[in-house]
């Protein structure tokens, strides 16, 4: 018994030694990745404020085929929350009503548009239907016409047909449809930066694709562009533009491994915030195998040490 006992004791000084081998060099890349401040960003895909972006993912972001139209990104600036719209049942309304105490997800579209609007609002309701996040309980969707034309009943019939398209409870309260006059319109869409004109001969709007994420407060937070908006990103935006009041504790994991790029509108890898997340979770790992392997031998000995000593046996 006490050969087994010293065989035990002999394989588990071999293991320590051999952990105690290794633990210096890793314990010593882990501290300097840690203590290295710089961090090397690679974007999202596509470029940034590019307005053709969802057409040509390959052009810079400088081309811009009509330059009077596009976004210039006021990040960090207030919103005119003063300004007054009517809802899609008609009621006067002012912005901070949809604002104080959830991020809010803004869109600008005329309700007649052809083509681009349509296809920027098709893909704002296919990123929201992945989310786990609920419009009007996590955060707030608004859809403000730029088009001083066009009136409550054109914006009431939207909202039903996104409402429909999203399919999600409680989103009558959380989703509106607005519609203004000329001074308000411009306000909002100059604080913005959303640049846009009309073309007579077409009889349409020339205007940017894109989202906007605001804060609580009604900061502009984040920039979207194009037509279809990664999940990961809108959700780790709206986590971001709470100031973590919303999401779970991988949101703010994931947030410390991926860093917003507003020139290209997208969230993008953080490689060596990753190696040190890594570095980190091999610390506590190799901390807490350590702690157990330790508290085990100790256990054994203590055991050891407790066992009553045989009796030598008579001839």
């Amino acid at each position: 018994m006490t050969m087994l006992f010293m065989n035990d004791q002999s394989l588990a000084r071999k293991k320590r030694q051999r952990l105690f081998f290794y633990l210096p060099g890793i314990l010593a890349f882990s501290l300097c990745v840690l203590s290295s401040t710089r961090a090397l960003a690679l974007p999202g895909a596509g470029p940034g404020g590019n307005l053709m972006a969802w057409q040509d993912p390959t052009a810079p972001a400088s081309f811009n085929p009509v330059p009077q139209v596009g976004f210039d990104q006021r990040l960090g600036e207030q919103l005119p929350l003063d300004l007054p719209f009517k809802d899609e049942a008609g009621n006067p309304v002012q912005l901070r009503q949809y604002f104080g105490d959830k991020p809010v997800i803004l869109s600008l579209a005329y309700y007649d548009c052809p083509m681009l609007c349509t296809l920027v609002l098709n893909g704002l309701v296919r990123t929201l239907r992945t989310l786990s996040f609920s419009a009007g309980n996590e955060f707030t969707v608004l859809t403000v016409s730029f088009d001083s034309r066009e009136k409550p009943p054109l914006a009431a019939q939207k909202k039903k047909t996104y409402l429909e398209s999203y399919r999600r409870d409680g989103a009558e309260t959380g989703w509106h449809f607005l519609t203004g006059e000329d001074d308000a319109i411009q306000k909002l869409t100059s604080s913005v930066g959303f640049r846009y004109t009309y073309d007579q001969q077409a009889r349409q709007f020339a205007h940017a694709s894109g989202i906007m994420i605001i804060t609580p407060q009604g900061k502009i937070s984040h920039y979207f562009y194009g037509i279809e908006y990664a999940p990961r990103d809108v959700r780790l935006g709206l986590v971001e533009a709470s100031a973590g009041k919303i999401g779970a504790f991988v949101d703010q994991v994931l947030l410390l491994c991926f860093h917003y790029d507003p020139a290209a509108g997208k969230y993008g890898v953080m490689i060596l915030r990753i190696v040190q997340v890594a570095g980190l979770l091999t610390m506590l790992t190799l901390g807490l195998y350590v702690f157990t392997m330790l508290r085990r031998e100790r256990r054994q000995q203590l055991t050891a040490g407790q066992a009553p000593a045989l009796a030598p046996g008579r001839g």
